[in-house]
């Protein structure tokens, strides 16, 4: 079983205090598709604090760091009503007056030779972020020290931080993003196409081919370095992937946006208003959930209260999210 830590907490988010459950009730239409301004409101104003929290994966260290927070409006989850999403944050205590309390969380992982960053988060373009450099900084590091970035996907709360000013602001990392991604996110006929709260994410798609000279695209499942390996978790968007970390009988597999607060892992009817594909992501989650839980994979979410580490649990016949007992470990 890979051991946890507590690392340093210079101050604590406001965080809610657990992760996604099942949602009653069955399909009540689309959500509407408010601008993502509605989610801009504080986006003046970085977190001011570093939260940090370690794990040991055989020989790698995985540090759990933060960008900031955003909250999601209630109705940005199509398959339920806005009411209903906000009645399940309010019994898990992910509730604001806004919407849900949504986690950027980042994850760097380290062997002793190499450096790698996985997302950058959104860097000030949404909500309460910006923190990323700061929680780097708590470790002593720069981001020209980062060897490597892996994007998760294109949207822009997992790139913004690669590109905030207008230029690369990770020079000496070679940069991996999923081939299908990098497709659709610089395609004009499909930025045309885009809803307005899609059209920053197309933005800074081109931003980060223009700057990232160093940028592979990268098809399907693969290694990076020995240990870390891209797993294929298309759907949220066409090349939406994941990173499984794997040394000494233990492992971690980043998930990115396959797991939402209080709506998954109990409900994969229920989706988020960025989703590309939505059948595409049901599908996937269907597949993955349970497997997840059958092997008691160890993992790691993006949007999930910090760290963001946790477990697919099967109870009772329903899919619940066990959040790791990181903190009290040695």
């Amino acid at each position: 079983m890979p051991q946890l830590s507590r690392r340093v907490f210079v101050s604590a988010l406001p965080l809610a205090l657990s992760g996604g459950s099942l949602l009653g009730g069955g399909l009540i239409g689309g959500a509407s598709a408010p601008a993502l301004a509605a989610t801009q409101d504080t986006a003046k104003t970085p977190v001011n604090v570093t939260p940090l929290a370690q794990i040991r994966i055989g020989r790698f260290t995985v540090t759990a760091l933060t960008d900031g927070y955003a909250d999601m409006p209630y109705d940005y989850f199509p398959g339920r009503a806005a009411a209903e999403v906000e009645q399940a944050a309010i019994a898990q205590f992910t509730a604001r007056p806004s919407g849900v309390r949504f986690l950027f969380n980042q994850y760097l992982v380290e062997d002793g030779e190499r450096r790698i960053l996985i997302d950058a988060g959104p860097a000030g373009s949404i909500g309460q972020t910006g923190a990323l450099p700061q929680a780097l900084g708590a470790l002593g590091l720069q981001r020209d020290q980062i060897d490597a970035v892996i994007v998760t996907h294109m949207h822009q709360d997992h790139m913004g931080g690669l590109i905030v000013g207008g230029k690369n602001n990770y020079p000496k990392a070679e940069l991996y993003i999923d081939r299908r991604d990098v497709t659709y996110w610089t395609d004009p006929a499909k930025r045309s196409g885009a809803p307005d709260y899609l059209q920053t994410s197309f933005h800074m798609a081109g931003e980060v081919v223009r700057l990232y000279p160093k940028l592979q695209a990268i098809d399907g499942e693969r290694e990076i370095v020995r240990g870390v390996s891209i797993v294929d978790l298309t759907g949220h968007t066409p090349g939406h992937i994941g990173v499984r970390v794997e040394d000494s009988g233990q492992s971690l597999i980043m998930v990115s946006d396959m797991i939402f607060p209080v709506v998954h892992p109990g409900a994969t009817d229920v989706f988020f208003l960025f989703e590309q594909d939505p059948a595409a992501a049901k599908a996937m989650r269907d597949r993955f959930f349970p497997r997840a839980a059958s092997e008691g994979a160890l993992i790691a979410a993006t949007h999930m209260p910090f760290p963001g580490l946790g477990r697919v649990v099967a109870d009772r016949g329903q899919m619940r999210w066990q959040m790791a007992d990181w903190a009290l470990q040695n």
